[in-house]
């Protein structure tokens, strides 16, 4: 398959789009970007449990264009990844490549919106207070907050796109089988479209159960977080990373342990560990598989060669788009300018499948 891999320079990039980064790095700012919040007094879940007050929170960019019956025309839904929030894409590697002027994602042309999924972000999650006693939310859960925030907080019927990373990507195929009528396009980006198991279920187990038994946990009651458990999560690095990108970041002995200490106590310092179960046990109710015929919309799922997560050799791909009226499937190369699973974080490599998604 052919892959669309940019010559600019990152800098250069963000320069001729008119999208500067902070000198401190921070991420750029777009055209009319806001945040906003919907509430949901009585939130229930597809498991029979209720999150009273649920909130859902959203990042916007752009500016809503209106038919002459007042619909907006021009909303775009974007979706984070397993430990991300929708901030992820505000990134210069991501929104510095799709959201300036003449790029994929114009924010001067589309109205952008950036959930942040039920456990993440500012949406309601375990650390807000319940800890261990949060709703066990799934994936399901997730896009229902999600359209509620599209519906219920942002007045849209209709979508131009839906779009995802990774979790996200996940929950673009739930979108189009569950609102099938509600976008015009899809783009699963790094995901697959079957429940997860075999390797790919056998390391998220991994971490639910270093987070389960670890004796600080305390059931999730725990008043200091546990670190026990974060011996276990440099598992997640070795499997999003691939082989190239691990050599260059430890190059030796000494380095791969050094490497290995720092990202522990990385995440001593940023993990909360209810959270962090939660993101990994939702994706119990993920099986697109038996209801692939109900998606409608003009679908590009994108999927990279060295993703040990996707494994391009499992075949599910091919399988998958049989059953897809307009399914198309591109799988690119691993190359120098690929990361294994985070490719999805450089747009640069993958935007001229969603250029082509738009035409």
């Amino acid at each position: 398959m052919k892959a669309w891999l940019s010559t600019l320079a990152l800098t250069a990039a963000l320069a001729l789009a008119g999208v500067a980064a902070a000198a401190d790095g921070t991420p750029p700012s777009y055209p009319n970007q806001m945040e906003g919040d919907v509430v949901v007094r009585d939130f229930a879940l597809t498991n029979g449990e209720h999150l009273a007050d649920a909130k859902f929170h959203y990042t916007t960019l752009g500016t809503p264009q209106r038919d002459a019956s007042g619909a907006i025309t021009n909303g775009v839904l974007l979706l984070h990844g397993t430990t991300g929030t929708g901030r992820n894409f505000l990134n210069a590697s991501l929104g510095g490549e799709l959201f300036g002027p003449g790029q994929p994602l114009d924010a001067a042309k589309y109205f952008i919106i950036l959930a942040d999924g039920i456990g993440h972000g500012g949406s309601s999650k375990p650390s807000d207070g319940l800890k261990g006693h949060f709703p066990h939310y799934g994936y399901v859960d997730a896009v229902e907050g999600q359209y509620r925030i599209v519906t219920q907080g942002l007045g849209i019927k209709r979508l131009k796109l839906v779009a995802g990373t990774s979790m996200g990507g996940m929950q673009t195929w739930i979108w189009g089988e569950r609102h099938p009528d509600m976008m015009d396009a899809l783009m699963p980006i790094a995901s697959q479209p079957v429940a997860i198991s075999g390797r790919n279920m056998l390391w998220r187990q991994l971490i639910i159960e270093a987070i389960r038994n670890d004796p600080d946990w305390k059931g999730g009651d725990y008043t200091a977080q546990p670190t026990g458990y974060t011996r276990a999560l440099p598992i997640f690095q070795i499997m999003v990373n691939n082989a190239s990108v691990l050599q260059q970041q430890a190059p030796s002995r000494t380095a791969a342990t050094t490497l290995y200490d720092q990202w522990v106590a990385d995440y001593a310092k940023t993990v909360d560990a209810n959270d962090y179960l939660y993101w990994f046990e939702s994706s119990y109710d993920y099986d697109p598989g038996p209801d692939l015929e109900k998606i409608k919309a003009k679908l590009v799922a994108v999927n990279f060669a060295d993703d040990l997560l996707n494994p391009a050799e499992l075949g599910v791909m091919e399988a998958a788009m049989k059953r897809i009226p307009q399914g198309r499937y591109v799988l690119i190369p691993a190359s120098d300018q690929t990361r294994g699973h985070q490719t999805l974080t450089q747009a640069k490599v993958w935007k001229g499948a969603l250029e082509e998604l738009l035409k």
